[in-house]
């Protein structure tokens, strides 16, 4: 993983990523996008959830999601970020993956 760079804020605030958390950030995050029809290798991914919108940015190119993949992927990722150091109530997430 030296190569990947993950970065994560919360509420617009950087949260600071352990070697454990930006590799665990970086194989679920791929593990979503790779399921979903429209993705490809990974070069830079931008998840974004704003409320209960999510905002999936892969190689510089929006993937369309529906309902239910929004849904799945919001609940995802507010359960693995809520348990982070730092974080309290969880408005809107970035996560960037860099590779």
């Amino acid at each position: 993983m030296a190569s990947t760079k993950v970065i994560l804020s919360v509420n617009d605030v950087p949260i600071e990523l352990d070697y454990f958390v930006q590799g665990f950030l970086d194989h679920v995050m791929g593990g979503m996008v790779a399921a979903l029809k429209e993705s490809g290798e990974i070069e830079s991914l931008d998840v974004s959830i704003l409320g209960d919108t999510v905002t999936i940015n892969l190689n510089n190119a929006v993937v369309p999601i529906n309902p239910f993949v929004n849904r799945i992927t919001r609940n995802t990722i507010v359960g693995m970020v809520s348990s982070l150091k730092g974080v309290s109530s969880i408005d809107r997430v970035n996560i960037s993956v860099r590779r």
